[in-house]
């Protein structure tokens, strides 16, 4: 495999792993689908529509959405906003695990390097 392939598999393995956190952060309020493509996307965040709406379907059974069709506004339950803060706090564990190895990595390489 392609050094760049490499690379593209896992940003997309990464955005995976946090789209369903950031979407359920977006929709504290009531939002349509484009506003929610824009405003990730606001964010350095783009993300197609038809990776958005498949997500959101997936979601629907835990109370992900309000509206009715053919134009359908979502927004976060109350369950999804407790799901969303045990992420989040998840979320900073392992970030703040993930800087310090990174950190870690880069003073090791650094000292080998002089």
């Amino acid at each position: 495999m392609a050094h760049d392939d490499i690379v593209s598999s896992m940003v997309l393995e990464l955005r995976r792993g946090t789209l369903v956190m950031l979407v359920l952060s977006q929709l504290r309020e009531p939002a349509y689908g484009y506003a929610l493509v824009k405003s990730l996307a606001d964010h350095g965040i783009p993300i197609e529509a038809n990776t958005l709406y498949p997500l959101m379907r997936r979601l629907e059974p835990q109370g992900g959405h309000v509206g009715s069709k053919p134009r359908k506004y979502y927004r976060t339950t109350d369950e999804g906003l407790c799901v969303l803060r045990e992420v989040e706090a998840q979320w900073h564990v392992l970030c703040d695990g993930v800087g310090k190895l990174l950190e870690t990595n880069r003073e090791d390489r650094e000292h080998a390097e002089r």
